[in-house]
């Protein structure tokens, strides 16, 4: 992810398929994970064995949709369930949304939210929530402009680990 001087113009591939990620799509996920956690300075401790368990597993516990081009995948989605309890309503989080350098700009994140829309809806549920760091206006931008409306962040969140 680079400053808008320092965009990176690739050719715009022909043809793009936003689908379901499948096994073979593993080791370019994995890279894809570590070049987001690379730019939020938050290491990617993520590995194929784990990716493979919670996206292919007997319980998967994720989603993640691909925007392919064929020779290689131009970004990413990854979708996490959500409940609100209070209303009985089901919900999807847009967990990662993330776009090769060169590629961005060009309507692949657009494509993705928009079949992560169709997935959410087809899992029926009622909203889509995605969240981005206090810091990344363009992402913040990015967001609106897909129709996603702020949401002030109320308290603190806790998190405990569980013993194996």
């Amino acid at each position: 992810m680079t400053d808008d001087q320092d965009k990176i113009a690739l050719e715009r591939p022909a043809l793009m398929t936003i689908r379901k990620a499948v096994e073979s799509d593993i080791p370019q996920l994995l890279e894809m994970i570590g070049l987001l956690g690379a730019f939020h300075d938050d290491p990617s401790e993520m590995t194929a064995e784990s990716l493979k368990r919670d996206l292919f597993g007997a319980t998967p516990w994720v989603t993640a949709l691909v925007a392919d081009a064929g020779a290689q995948l131009l970004g990413y989605a990854l979708l996490t369930p959500l409940y609100r309890a209070q209303q009985g309503r089901r919900g999807m989080d847009l967990h990662h949304l993330f776009v090769r350098d060169g590629h961005r700009n060009h309507g692949v994140g657009q494509h993705l939210i928009a079949r992560a829309r169709d997935f959410a809806k087809a899992a029926g549920c009622t909203y889509l929530s995605v969240s981005a760091a206090t810091g990344n206006f363009g992402a913040h931008r990015f967001y609106q402009q897909m129709d996603f409306v702020a949401r002030p962040v109320t308290g603190m969140r806790y998190m405990q680990t569980l013993a194996d």
